[in-house]
């Protein structure tokens, strides 16, 4: 009993102390651009969208029905099931193992990051994983006794998960193998009472095939075919390098060895069909996912695909610890609250905007979390300088619904992107009627973000720009963290201009590297252009300060490259500065350029950093 009573404070301990956290944190944390359009989508309620089914976007609008248009409002509901779900591990474990595996089993899904982050972000995952439990939890009940209550858990689980994502397919699919494999599995599904369960987990499916059926399946296209590469590639062994970091690896070795001794029943003392149920649904998710992750999208986020894998082997793994001596059982609890204390550092770390900027250029930079509440303050500044009637016009799909959730708008348009495709958001824009062709009858304000296009694209980008509203006027920089996220305002007239292209400048400095260590003179070279009026020169600024003007208008040929530019000053666009490193002080320093148009535009470029050792 001491060991039980124990057991259940740690757990309630460990639960309220985590929920906290995750509570202030999503209270700070800007909402991820993924979750601003699920906010957009809740404003334009319908039964299923191009990107997902309508669960996500349902919770959305319930969370700011109750808390108002707030980023804690909009992951309100997705918090609540992040709490329920180790209560719910806890329930699983505490059926079949014990009180005290139970509770056990609780607090590991409290610590371990991937399922105790859930619902910081207001993300398809949080629902999907509180199905996946459902279903396992009635998997478990129906193999040892078909009854009524087993088949609705059932069908609640297939109802939750087809609402979720079309990712639930996976987790059906594998449930299936799992009970074909085990006899007790085979005479479960020859029941009735199943089927009834089974049945309205695929009515559950109809506003989605619908919608599919209305629109020339665009989402299951993107979902199933466009996404992915459906070839071998050698990033996916990044997958298995990062699962044992993101589940702590001691705990993903306890994972491993359940799902091990489980299929060979070889945990004392525990030998019913459960046991080896839980394992093959964990093992068989988790080897099915890390083989996929060799042919299926690399390029987003997929880090959380296995999670209800996880959570299947996570039930038993305090039946395996029993084995452990008790210097690992501790230090599987050690480093699974070190791996939670490092994930919610990172969530702070993208919630706060100085330590955000410690981050800026290196692959840690959130950068989808980054500036959005400044632009939003620029947008409204340049909005009232501008006639009443003046239209917001976005450049892409994170612009549009980060914007909209800011300005309370959820109808913002955009033009169109290769985003917005490769994210499965065009055929829902276009639904809405939200996607510009550039036509115009009132004056609007353009709002464009670099730094989401690849760099060698992005001078075609702006043409296309062009191409669709006409030449651009001098922009306004939002510039944050050195220039990292960057976005860029122009006031366009009510009627489009003709001419041609008048595109933003583009720049690049080839000496000092970044992050160079340099001493005593600095020499700062490289070349700057802007198409379709050039540049009157370029100023070097250190630490956002001037420092030297340039000598701009050095021979520099970048037209091999860059074939489609035109700037009428090719070649002479290079330009040279001589910097005096020994009145800088030690340490970092950033190294920037303010570029300025001939047209009278003035635009901050991306800052590099560089070392000033100790003199």
């Amino acid at each position: 009993m001491r060991g039980e009573q124990r057991a259940y404070i740690t757990f309630l301990v460990l639960w309220t102390l985590v929920t906290v956290v995750k509570v202030l944190i999503a209270a700070q944390l800007p909402l991820f651009v993924d979750e601003a359009f699920y906010w957009q989508e809740g404003q334009h309620l319908a039964p299923a969208y191009s990107d997902l089914p309508g669960l996500t976007a349902w919770l959305t609008r319930l969370g700011v029905e109750i808390v108002g248009n707030h980023r804690l409002g909009v992951r309100l509901p997705f918090l609540v099931l992040g709490a329920l779900l180790p209560w719910m591990v806890a329930h699983i474990a505490t059926r079949w193992f014990g009180t005290r595996a139970g509770w056990q089993a609780g607090a590991l899904a409290v610590l371990m990051p991937l399922s105790a982050t859930l619902g910081v972000l207001a993300v398809p995952d949080v629902p999907m994983a509180i199905a996946a439990l459902l279903c396992l939890d009635a998997g478990a009940r129906l193999l040892r006794n078909v009854d009524a209550g087993g088949a609705l858990m059932l069908a609640l689980g297939l109802l939750v998960g087809a609402l979720s994502h079309y990712r639930f397919i996976g987790v059906i699919v594998v449930g299936f193998i799992a009970l074909l494999l085990l006899p007790e599995g085979r005479r479960m599904l020859r029941d009735p009472r199943v089927w009834m369960g089974l049945s309205v987990g695929i009515v559950a499916w109809v506003p989605l095939l619908a919608w599919n059926l209305d629109n020339q399946d665009a989402g299951l296209k993107f979902q199933v075919i466009e996404r992915h590469p459906w070839e071998f590639q050698t990033e996916g062994l990044l997958f298995l390098v990062i699962q044992p970091m993101l589940v702590t690896p001691l705990l993903f070795a306890a994972m491993a060895g359940v799902a091990y001794a489980g299929l060979r029943q070889r945990l004392r003392g525990f030998h019913h069909v459960q046991l080896r149920y839980f394992a093959l649904v964990g093992g068989t998710s988790t080897v099915l996912i890390f083989l996929f992750g060799f042919f299926t999208d690399v390029e987003r986020i997929s880090f959380h695909w296995p999670l209800p894998g996880y959570l299947a082997l996570l039930v038993s793994v305090p039946l395996a610890l029993n084995h452990w001596t008790r210097f690992w059982r501790r230090a599987v609890w050690v480093v699974a609250s070190v791996g939670l204390v490092l994930a919610f550092a990172y969530y702070v770390m993208a919630a706060t905007p100085s330590l955000r900027e410690q981050t800026a250029g290196s692959k840690y930079y959130p950068r989808n979390f980054a500036g959005w509440q400044p632009l939003a303050d620029a947008v409204k500044d340049e909005l009232a300088q501008m006639p009443a009637d003046t239209e917001v016009l976005a450049g892409s799909f994170k612009v549009g619904s980060e914007l909209g959730f800011r300005l309370e708008d959820p109808s913002i348009r955009v033009l169109p992107h290769e985003l917005n495709d490769r994210h499965g958001r065009t055929a829902q824009l276009a639904l809405w009627h939200l996607i510009s062709d550039g036509s115009r009858s009132t004056p609007q304000l353009l709002v464009l973000a670099p730094g989401d296009q690849r760099y060698r694209d992005l001078l075609e980008r702006y043409h296309k720009v062009c191409e669709l509203v006409g030449p651009l006027p001098p922009p306004r920089v939002v510039s944050l963290d050195h220039g990292f996220q960057r976005f860029l305002l122009f006031r366009l007239p009510a009627q489009k201009q003709l001419g041609p292209c008048v595109a933003p400048a583009m720049a690049w400095i080839n000496t000092p590297e970044p992050a160079a260590v340099v001493n005593g003179a600095i020499e700062v070279q490289g070349w700057a252009f802007k198409d379709g009026v050039g540049l009157a020169g370029v100023d070097v600024l250190v630490d956002g300060k001037k420092v030297a003007v340039a000598d701009y208008g050095a021979d520099y040929d970048v037209t091999g490259f860059w074939k489609i530019s035109t700037d009428p000053y090719h070649p002479k666009v290079g330009f040279n500065a001589r910097l005096d490193g020994l009145v800088l002080a030690p340490g970092r320093h950033w190294l920037g350029l303010r570029l300025h148009g001939r047209d009278g535009s003035v635009e901050d470029w991306q800052e590099q950093p560089f070392e000033v050792p100790a003199h």
